[in-house]
């Protein structure tokens, strides 16, 4: 039970990154105003972090019936150990951080997109060696 719910965040994730990539493509004033809505308020913080906690942990729990997954274990605590240090800190911070670093990421929207779909299709290739999903 634990494993095919995993499973099927994992794609959900994979699924997201795949749609982003997509706006990214088709509608950029729109993926911009969604990007710059990150850390935005303590409750676009929170928010943020609990859906990432929750990408993390399925990845980790998922990855041992994926292809690679001593990859992709590694990324998917990667992904929570950098939530869990974000939750650490002030959302103050994070926003300071986002108003830094949304311009370079506008600047290079197509790049972003980019790593969205490689990273969306990656995590896909990967969930489809399971043996059980």
């Amino acid at each position: 039970m634990v494993e095919a719910l995993s499973g099927v965040l994992v794609v959900a994730f994979a699924v997201f990154l795949l749609a982003l990539a997509g706006l990214i493509a088709i509608r950029p004033q729109v993926a911009e105003r969604f990007l710059r809505s990150f850390a935005s308020s303590a409750r676009a913080h929170y928010a943020e972090q609990a859906l990432r906690l929750l990408a993390g942990g399925a990845i980790v729990l998922f990855a041992p019936s994926m292809r690679y997954p001593h990859l992709f274990r590694i990324f998917g605590w990667l992904v929570v150990v950098t939530t869990v240090a974000l939750l650490a800190l002030p959302w103050r911070w994070h926003h300071e951080f986002g108003k830094r670093a949304t311009p370079m990421v506008i600047r290079h929207l197509k790049l972003f997109a980019f790593g969205a779909l490689a990273l969306g299709l990656l995590i896909l290739y990967g969930v489809s060696g399971a043996a059980r999903f």
